[in-house]
């Protein structure tokens, strides 16, 4: 199993695995890749050859190719597969949809579930282009009433972050790449409202009143066009935040259920064994 399919050695593996007759199946976890314009190797690399054949390798030497959303199966088979191999590696498990082995944050997160809340809105991700920290920070600006924290602008402990989480209203995403999305998920574990735009993996996942329109935050030009309209979403989600939490944790257990367990895997994992 490798938790991460972007694994130049399981081609290794491979290569041995013939050589020598061992019979080996390979698993593998897709988080990202060159397939993805906004992730950072489809950003920095974009499409050349070598980076595209190398995934097309790593995608053949793997038997089981597991990914959490059919948002990012999508994507990579529109560079990959045609609508065809698509089906066809479906049907045949090549691929599988399946949630991520992250069953132990709910309780992980338990501890901090309870916490006092204060108006405090989080910008939980990474500070890259794709996540589009600037809007946050515009909106900071723009609602001073509100208490806005990106989180790595602090050298935050775990237990210092996972506190933030627990006192938080809201988790704040604007982003452009995200084929999963785990800090907003562990938000929702802990009653903070997870505000996330209406594309990527997000339209899948999450509830219509959680998502905020897409085209309010498709660029920081875009933004301003329509800062008003999101400013006042923001007003009015920590106007009534109380009346959500019940909204909140429903979200919170369907993503548990759907995105946020392994069960796909350890399903065909249980079919090999057998």
């Amino acid at each position: 199993i490798f938790t991460d399919a972007w694994h130049p050695g399981l081609v290794n593996l491979t290569y041995m695995s013939e050589l020598l007759q061992i019979p080996v199946k390979i698993h593998a976890l897709w988080h990202a890749g060159s397939y993805d314009p906004h992730d950072f190797l489809g950003r920095l690399i974009g499409d050349k050859p070598w980076v595209r054949d190398a995934e097309r390798s790593f995608f053949g030497a793997i038997d089981y190719n597991y990914f959490a959303t059919d948002f990012h199966i999508d994507m990579f088979s529109d560079v990959f597969l045609d609508p065809l191999n698509k089906k066809a590696c479906i049907n045949s498990g090549k691929i599988v949809r399946t949630g991520w082995p992250m069953e132990y944050m709910a309780s992980t997160l338990a501890p901090y579930k309870n916490m006092a809340k204060r108006d405090l809105i989080l910008f939980p991700h990474r500070i890259a282009p794709e996540k589009q920290v600037e809007i946050f920070r515009d909106l900071a600006d723009q609602l001073p009433q509100y208490e806005f924290v990106v989180c790595q602008d602090r050298q935050l402990t775990k237990t210092e972050y996972h506190t933030l989480l627990g006192q938080a209203k809201i988790v704040f995403s604007a982003n452009l790449q995200e084929t999963l999305g785990i800090s907003c998920y562990e938000g929702a574990l802990v009653d903070a409202i997870p505000m996330v735009p209406d594309r990527l993996s997000y339209t899948e996942m999450y509830e219509d009143g959680f998502k905020y329109p897409s085209h309010w935050t498709e660029s920081y030009e875009s933004y301003i066009k329509h800062r008003q309209e999101l400013c006042h979403h923001i007003v009015v989600t920590m106007t009534h935040y109380e009346k959500r939490v019940e909204l909140v944790q429903q979200q919170a257990q369907q993503l548990t259920k759907r995105f946020f367990n392994a069960n796909g895997l350890l399903n065909k994992l249980s079919e090999y064994k057998k």
